[in-house]
């Protein structure tokens, strides 16, 4: 079955830098959207970034703009979230999550498609 899992996280001052990654097993294809996600306390779950796997477009959330760089590895199927510049609101779970196949680059920026999800992994900037 499809794996997604993230490692990368721990805690950082701000203005300090972090790099999260995500394997995904079990899951190949044409192409597909990968997405990094997050989810602070109290608050709803917000998508951050995202890339096409099939020629790597990118879109980020204003708020990440300029500081997040998303990234992949297709030979290792790993996909990457450099987060430069960070902010005490940065601090939340982040989640890595891959779409349905059946969609393409135009459908990575609706949060409904993604069915597949990581465990999380915390992000804390201070």
């Amino acid at each position: 079955h499809v794996q997604l899992v993230e490692s990368g996280g721990g805690s950082a001052q701000a203005g300090g830098s972090l790099g999260l990654s995500c394997v995904i097993s079990q899951y190949t294809g044409s192409g597909y959207c990968v997405g990094w996600f997050r989810q602070a306390p109290g608050k709803e779950r917000v998508r951050v970034a995202t890339i096409y796997t099939n020629g790597g477009d990118t879109s980020y959330a204003d708020s990440v703009k300029g500081r997040f760089t998303i990234s992949q590895d297709t030979a290792k199927n790993t996909f990457y979230l450099q987060m430069n510049s960070l902010k005490p609101e940065d601090t939340a779970m982040y989640y890595c999550a891959a779409a349905d196949q059946r969609y393409g680059r135009l459908w990575c920026s609706d949060d409904e498609k993604y069915q597949y999800w990581g465990q999380g992994t915390q992000v804390t900037v201070s």
